[in-house]
């Protein structure tokens, strides 16, 4: 991949069941994390990779997505995923969007 900064995520949402996704030109597999709502809170159940992207900070966007959702929308992450609980150790300022 050759320009990080046109990395776009998208965004699907099916009722309480939602993925955001990276979509690399020429790569069949992309970039995905999934969640479950339910009360407010979003459960970030799995981030995925696909190895030949691995490195190139594709699931920290996606997690940044996931927390600027969070923020103005107003709903807490429930990090369930091990990528997702790194991510918030690594981020203290997101405390208090923690579930």
């Amino acid at each position: 991949m050759s320009d990080s900064k046109a990395i776009s995520v998208e965004r699907r949402e099916h009722g309480a069941r939602g993925t955001y996704v990276i979509r690399v030109p020429g790569m069949t597999r992309h970039a995905t994390l999934t969640w479950t709502e339910g009360e407010g809170v979003r459960h970030a159940t799995h981030t995925f990779v696909p190895d030949e992207l691995r490195g190139q900070g594709l699931a920290g966007k996606l997690v940044d997505a996931l927390v600027a959702d969070a923020r103005e929308q107003g709903f807490r992450i429930l990090p369930e995923c091990s990528y997702v609980v790194a991510a918030f150790k690594r981020h203290p300022e997101w405390a208090d969007l923690r579930a």
